[in-house]
């Protein structure tokens, strides 16, 4: 019943996204999570829900609404996913990890009952990996009385574990192609999914965003009598200094100022890249909603305080170690590929040597996402990941020869981190392509920086 015994269990169970040789692809369903969930008395009644789904840009905003809320006296559950380094990060309450004690107590507990009830047949198979853990996050947030949850769908939306809860608010971020083999092969097929969150006659916060995305939501939203709320208001107008860019080389710090609730805040993340603006903008106005349509003790301060206080490592984030600039972002798809590309570029000077070490799992686009980053930098580092599902490092080597650009490849993590700080000093790194990747990458700088004297 250790925590060390869970993790491995958990660990050895096959990711729901996983193809397995002579087996049918698995079939998702919330029946089954709904019948897991009331063998375990349906601890996601205790707790009010906010559902968010989206391709980018999803765990940003659920990280900063549960600050938000954190700060505001209301009691938060964050549920998100992947993780980088420990799955326990997926499961906080006001900004703490669920405990390793706490977290054995919860996933034997939900495995017992699968089992008992598989055994039994009143479960058709034993739940997924995804599904496991869902049902680990509601019985924290019931046992620590967490009055609101903000869940971060898996993938798509319709059929994800987290769509059980009748949620008050369902925001949608930024959709764009990804996950296609399970959603769909156009935006509007996917969009269509992550429309699956909404609830007849209730709320959806979102932006303008792609015309087919913009439709599909919109059909949603009408056939269902949702109220459409968008964040448009709150994203800044006026161009800013990217605020990665060195307040000395900048002349300014990257922060904005809104007016929400009757109030004028300033707007000063951690989370950096104006691709977060939008993040933020979703973030605010569900806040506000949060506060005129359910009462809860929302302020302008309380709004601003959240934000900056928000923790959400691996978006953009700067380290500088051995010399070396590091910047980590989980870029994954195109999309997020993108956003970092308009992030760092200011960053990485001529004069300077520019690494990117990357990896991506094998169900990307791979050669786009090496068009869109590989020539900004003079070298590229292809490492391996840990991950089942990681790409070949042959496939990445070949996408890289294909732009030109000069790379290398190493066996891991460490060596990448060591073969970037030979080839970069006095510059700057970038660690990106993969959750995964960063999630290997960062404990190892983050150790050394604290083993300096």
């Amino acid at each position: 019943m250790s925590y060390a015994a869970a993790v491995d269990k958990l660990s050895a169970m096959v990711p729901e996204l996983l193809a397995q040789p002579g087996k049918p692809r698995r079939k998702f369903s919330l029946d089954e999570i709904r019948v897991l969930l009331g063998e375990l008395s349906n601890p996601q009644e205790s707790f009010r829900s906010v559902l968010i789904a989206g391709t980018n840009g999803k765990g940003s905003t659920a990280a900063t609404l549960a600050s938000i809320l954190s700060e505001s006296g209301v009691r938060a559950g964050l549920y998100t996913s992947p993780h980088l380094v420990r799955p326990n990060e997926r499961i906080q309450v006001d900004g703490t990890e669920i405990a390793d004690e706490a977290f054995a107590a919860e996933f034997f507990r939900v495995q017992e009952a699968a089992e008992r009830m598989v055994r039994a047949g009143s479960l058709p198979q034993h739940p997924s990996y995804f599904e496991i853990l869902t049902a680990m996050a509601f019985l924290h947030f019931a046992a620590e009385g967490v009055r609101v949850a903000v869940l971060e769908v898996g993938m798509g939306g319709r059929l994800d574990a987290t769509n059980v809860v009748e949620p008050m608010l369902s925001i949608i971020t930024d959709i764009s192609l990804d996950h296609m083999e399970w959603l769909g092969p156009t935006i509007t097929a996917i969009a269509r999914e992550k429309a699956g969150i909404l609830r007849r006659g209730g709320t959806m916060i979102t932006l303008p965003q792609h015309p087919e995305a913009n439709q599909a939501l919109g059909e949603a939203a009408m056939e269902l009598g949702v109220t459409v709320v968008s964040a448009a208001r709150f994203v800044p107008q006026a161009p800013l200094v990217p605020p990665l860019v060195p307040p000395a080389r900048a002349g300014a710090k990257g922060s904005y100022p809104v007016e929400v609730l009757g109030e004028k805040i300033e707007v000063d993340s951690p989370l950096k890249g104006t691709h977060q603006h939008r993040n933020l903008a979703l973030a605010v106005a569900a806040a506000a909603e949060l506060k005129r349509g359910y009462g809860f003790p929302i302020s302008g301060q309380s709004i601003e305080a959240g934000i900056r206080k928000t923790r959400w490592p691996g978006r953009l984030e700067r380290i500088s170690n051995g010399g070396v600039d590091w910047i980590l972002d989980v870029a994954h798809n195109p999309a997020g590929a993108w956003a970092l590309r308009a992030g760092v570029k200011a960053l990485l000077r001529e004069d300077a040597p520019r690494t990117l070490v990357f990896s991506c799992l094998r169900d990307k686009p791979v050669a786009e996402m090496a068009q869109i980053l590989f020539p900004l930098f003079e070298w590229v580092i292809v490492a391996p990941i840990h991950s089942a599902r990681g790409a070949p490092v042959a496939d990445l080597m070949e996408a890289a020869r294909a732009t030109g650009v000069r790379a290398e490849s190493v066996e891991s993590a460490g060596e990448a981190i060591r073969l970037a700080r030979a080839k970069t000093a006095g510059g700057t790194a970038v660690v990106s392509g993969s959750v995964y990747l960063v999630g290997e990458v960062r404990p190892l700088l983050v150790a050394e920086e604290r083993e300096k004297p």
